[in-house]
């Protein structure tokens, strides 16, 4: 039988398998890195929409919750108490009888509020947006944010509900006529909070081209936690329950009743434009990040030795007839030599290195500072001369030294 031998790889080659594989680990780290990365701002954004996303039934003074801020259970009494309750998100849909306008989002045209305004003779709004509150005729501007469960006396209010009720709760929002001036003729305000300059209301009731409209700051008493409270009940009965039929009204954003937004007023390519502009920055990264690796030494085609550094810097010092800093610089050189000389660390101070040498030298401190911190060298004369009072200095430490060094073996030797 015939052996056949196997041809040898070169002794000076590597295996291609230990070669290829780190750096095949390496590619996958880096893409795997980015995946995750893409793969976590996804969740992330999908993550702030569901949670930034505000269903009906959690809204404020949602008609339909049973939650503690919904208003569930007046709803629930006006309809026992023969009122017909019509739930809409569209101010076409309102009919007869008094209308509530739940505008707490501040999202309802001005153009829609205003033509409520002149076809429904009752209107009871919840709002803070200066545009709707013009658009109804109120002379006033959200000054406050009343929290607690604070009561306040209603009995003298000319608001019917408000007096019969006598007392209600101050929870929600607190209003006050512009500058701190007075209200208008017809204008009646109620339920006060604060004193002097800080004093706000929150029942505000003026005429509209159809009827009236009573803006609503004291939600508390409409809310279910807190309608039992006081006389809470009596007023929301008595804005809401007068008539037959009452329309609970909520305007929803991005509809025809709300206000147009930047968004609305974009054209309908600008989103996709945008999210196709976020995939090309993400691919951008992706493909550039994978260009990033370990850094490469690269051999230098010359050598350039120490010497010949020092002599160019030289050079330039002398060209620019700039003394101080060649004085300086071979006052750094002395005092790292000396500081080794002396046995101190690299990190020692410059103080440190001048109390060393003139302990070691018997010269005084400010003699060695001087020579080893000095002022400017103005001319050749001052730069000769510093430098010829380093090389003493340093003579004197190496003496004191390797004298010193010489002594300790003198007396070693001696010894029996």
């Amino acid at each position: 039988m015939t052996a056949t031998a196997t041809p040898s790889a070169p002794s000076g080659a590597a295996p291609t398998s230990t070669s290829t594989s780190p750096r095949r680990a390496g590619r996958g780290l880096r893409v795997g890195f980015w995946v995750a990365i893409v793969l976590v701002g996804t969740v992330l954004a999908v993550l702030t929409a569901v949670v930034g996303r505000t269903g009906p039934g959690q809204a404020p003074l949602d008609p339909t919750s049973a939650t503690s801020s919904g208003a569930k259970a007046l709803v629930r009494v006006l309809e026992q108490q023969g009122t017909d309750v019509r739930i809409v998100d569209r101010a076409d849909r309102i009919g007869d009888g008094t209308v509530f306008v739940d505008d707490e989002q501040g999202v309802l045209d001005r153009g829609v509020a205003r033509r409520i305004a002149r076809q429904a003779d009752h209107v009871v709004l919840v709002s803070t947006a200066p545009a709707t509150l013009e658009a109804f005729g109120l002379d006033v501007e959200p000054v406050t944010q009343v929290g607690g469960d604070d009561t306040v006396s209603t009995a003298s209010c000319a608001i019917p509900a408000a007096a019969g009720a006598e007392r209600v709760t101050l929870g929600g929002t607190g209003y006050a006529v512009p500058d701190g001036g007075r209200a208008p003729t017809g204008t009646d305000l109620c339920a006060p909070s604060g004193s002097g300059g800080d004093r706000a209301y929150g029942l505000v009731r003026t005429a509209t081209p159809a009827g009236d409209v009573t803006l609503v700051g004291t939600t508390a008493a409409f809310r279910n936690d807190t309608i039992t409270t006081a006389g809470n009940a009596a007023l929301a009965l008595g804005l809401l329950g007068d008539d037959a039929t009452l329309t609970w009204y909520t305007p929803i954003p991005g509809t025809s009743d709300a206000a147009p937004t930047l968004g609305s007023l974009a054209p309908p390519w600008v989103p996709s434009a945008l999210v196709l502009l976020g995939l090309v920055a993400v691919a951008a990264a992706v493909w550039r990040g994978r260009r990033l690796g370990p850094l490469v030494v690269e051999r230098m085609p010359v050598v350039v030795r120490a010497a010949e550094t020092t002599e160019g810097r030289a050079r330039l010092a002398a060209r620019t007839g700039d003394r101080t800093h060649a004085l300086d610089t071979l006052r750094i050189a002395a005092l790292r030599r000396t500081a080794r000389r002396l046995g101190l660390p690299r990190s020692a101070h410059v103080d440190d290195v001048v109390r060393a040498a003139a302990r070691a030298t018997g010269i005084p401190d400010r003699r060695v500072g001087a020579v080893l911190v000095g002022g400017p060298a103005t001319d050749d004369r001052a730069l000769t001369a510093g430098a010829a009072a380093l090389d003493d200095l340093e003579r004197a430490v190496l003496a004191a030294t390797t004298g010193a060094q010489q002594t300790d073996r003198d007396h070693r030797g001696a010894r029996p």
